[in-house]
């Protein structure tokens, strides 16, 4: 069996409580951003936030109730969800 290793980030594990996003990366490194970069999960239940699955072979996660999914790379580089726009709120509520 012949396997290539990846430079790119992986997740092997995540935390998500009130005030942080934490993921365990295959390397060893730990990366924990505030939960507030994720609109989606900071609205979210504690049930909903321990509920997910981690997508791509650890390139990123995926919460199925919320719908957010986050990228090791993106935590990484500092990339906050953007949260929705006025406009598309309205959208949603008609």
């Amino acid at each position: 069996m012949n396997t290539v290793a990846s430079n790119d980030p992986r997740i092997t594990s995540i935390e998500v409580n009130d005030e942080n996003i934490t993921a365990h990366l295959a390397d060893g490194r730990v990366v924990s951003v505030p939960l507030a970069w994720s609109w989606r999960l900071s609205d979210a239940t504690p049930e909903q936030r321990n509920k997910f699955e981690i997508i791509g072979d650890g390139e990123g996660v995926h919460w199925a109730d919320v719908d957010e999914d986050i990228s090791a790379k993106g935590m990484l580089q500092g990339m906050p969800a953007s949260p929705p726009k006025q406009t598309d709120l309205v959208h949603r509520e008609a």
